[in-house]
């Protein structure tokens, strides 16, 4: 090699070691990112005082869903009432299809408020969200409090469908976006629980009090939480999206007030999860604008056609199909006729106050499951435990119809356990996953949609009970129909259901990029590539590890670059 090309060849070598020292500066600057959202759950305190904001702030966004629970109970005490009433004079007259569609309204209008509700909750906050469903919430029991006619009563269960979507959809996402990781799952139970307690309170209600007493005092349940919310912050997240990091600091300081100061760390624990916020933020758009391109309504619509988005929409969308034909809601709805419909002696509002109590304690319960047991795991259980218990009550009903026997109990008693079934996880963490699924630019919106594509689902099951239940034979073939579409449930998550316990929204996210069917029992985790064999960093630096490449004596950096010139 001639002197010249000496020369040149050095100084290529000098500008490519430079070259690789400033590119591992920039990686171990990426790693530190990474490391320091890795390590935020290595400084978070282990006592219940820590968590004490969060689980504050938690239950007061989910008080709104007693109103929901209600809602969605209330027909099941109008329809029986109003049905009694018929030959009274000035009552008002109600067919069977005026019943169904009374019953029903209230889901079919639910997506179109969710959709509304995931653009605006986007825009103003979760927690304003949250605020302004109070007011077709209200409206809507004072319509049915003074309805004189069917008409006043569907255009009531219209406004409080609205209203619901209003109230649900945000509640969920600011649950998610404050919630520890581990601790996710059981903070996001707690809405199905209050959900749960306003059934039992309607139930309660309706056995002693007339229709329309109880839906004047229905909307005290709305105003309260409009009230409480005031005292609690809005999501970190999404107030660093909208560049608010003063406010975001603030919320993050209130929910973090109890947490201890990190050890060898100058800023306290509010601040590293900020900071990480920020960051995390940063590179998601630098990522969207380098792969979208476009802003606004454009480069979210262009989110839904990536596999994060489509994918775990279409699979909530099957889920949630199950969920709905399995008779969770129809038996919700309907509680009183169809207690009467399969010969029960007992007293059917008795009967239901047992379906919401047991509701209620259990979701309650389902808060340590949630945080104990894996998602699969749970829907299994909960989907072979609903077919047994709605094949055993089809046969009872057909036995007690035929008078064969006389245990009219049995079929109330494997009601309540199907119940039970059902609150493990079909009926619960569906609901829990329509935020979970999604990534954080468009969660409201993707939330919403899931949401409203369930209401949907919702609709159609509980508007042809009474031509479902004719097509099948009566009231013990409709519960075999059940208990086939709870056992098509658990086929249908063991292949395509993604495990999110104890799991990172990013690391779920991540999923869905190479995962659309779940075959094996194993958590999930997006398929490792030549990318991800690189050698991964230690979370804890050790100061003696130096890079390597700045390590290496000069001979060995040559021969690197040397094999890749």
């Amino acid at each position: 090699m001639d002197p010249i090309s000496a020369s040149c060849f050095s100084l290529h070598l000098e500008e490519n070691a430079k070259a690789i020292l400033e590119e591992q500066k920039q990686e171990e600057q990426f790693s530190a990112i990474i490391v320091s959202c890795k390590s935020l759950s290595y400084y978070e305190g282990k006592k219940f005082k820590a968590v004490l904001p969060q689980i504050l702030a938690v239950a007061i966004a989910a008080t709104f869903h007693i109103v929901v629970g209600m809602s969605l109970a209330y027909s099941a005490i109008l329809l029986p009432q109003l049905e009694e009433s018929q030959n009274v004079t000035g009552s008002i007259q109600v067919t069977k299809t005026e019943g169904s569609w009374i019953a029903s309204v209230l889901v079919i209008f639910t997506p179109a408020g969710a959709l509304v509700a995931g653009v605006i909750m986007d825009a103003i906050g979760r927690l304003n969200m949250l605020k302004l469903a109070s007011i077709p919430c209200v409206l809507g029991n004072v319509l049915i409090a003074m309805a004189t006619n069917v008409p006043m009563i569907l255009s009531g269960r219209i406004l409080l469908g609205i209203g619901s979507a209003w109230a649900t959809s945000p509640a969920i996402v600011y649950i998610t976006e404050i919630a520890k990781a581990d601790l996710r799952g059981s903070l996001i139970s707690m809405a199905p629980g209050f959900a749960s307690l306003g059934m039992v309170l309607v139930y309660l209600k309706g056995w002693f009090l007339d229709w329309r007493l109880v839906a004047w005092l229905t909307n005290i349940y709305v105003v309260v939480p409009a009230i409480l919310i005031m005292f609690i912050p809005e999501s970190p997240a999404w107030l660093v999206s909208k560049g608010r990091i003063e406010q975001a600091r603030k919320s993050l300081e209130w929910i973090n007030r109890f947490q201890p100061q990190p050890e060898h760390k100058s800023e306290s624990f509010a601040e590293m999860q900020l900071a990480y916020l920020q960051k995390e933020h940063m590179i998601k758009k630098e990522q969207e604008a380098q792969s979208l391109g476009g802003n606004g309504v454009l480069r979210k619509l262009k989110m839904f056609a990536r596999p994060t988005a489509c994918k775990p929409l279409v699979i909530l969308t099957g889920l949630f199909f199950f969920q709905q034909f399995s008779g969770i809601y129809i038996t919700l709805f309907y509680a009183v006729t169809f207690f009467k419909d399969i010969g029960s002696t007992i007293n059917p509002y008795l009967a239901s106050v047992f379906i919401g109590t047991v509701r209620f304690v259990m979701s309650i319960a389902n808060t340590w499951f949630m945080r104990r047991f894996r998602r699969r795991t749970l829907i299994a259980v909960s989907c072979a435990g609903m077919a047994v218990c709605m094949c055993v009550s089809a046969l009872f009903t057909k036995w007690i119809q035929d008078r064969t026997t006389t245990h009219t109990w049995v079929p109330v008693l494997m009601l309540l356990l199907y119940v039970v079934a059902s609150m493990l996880g079909l009926l619960s963490i569906p609901w829990t996953m329509t935020a979970e699924l999604f990534p954080l630019e468009i969660r409201g919106v993707a939330h919403s949609i899931s949401y409203s594509l369930a209401q949907l689902l919702m609709f159609a099951s509980i508007q042809c009970y009474y031509d479902l239940t004719n097509l099948v034979g009566g009231s013990s073939g409709l519960q075999y129909f059940f208990a086939a579409v709870s056992l098509g449930a658990l086929l249908y998550s063991f292949i395509f259901l993604p495990e999110t316990h104890r799991k990172k929204l990013k690391d779920i996210e991540a999923y869905f990029v190479d995962n659309t069917a779940y075959y094996s029992l194993t958590c999930c985790k997006p398929k490792s590539n030549a990318a991800d064999n690189r050698q991964r960093k230690p979370i804890v630096r050790n100061p003696r590890v130096a890079s390597k490449h700045a390590k290496m004596p000069k001979g060995e950096i040559e021969k690197i670059l040397l094999s890749r010139a």
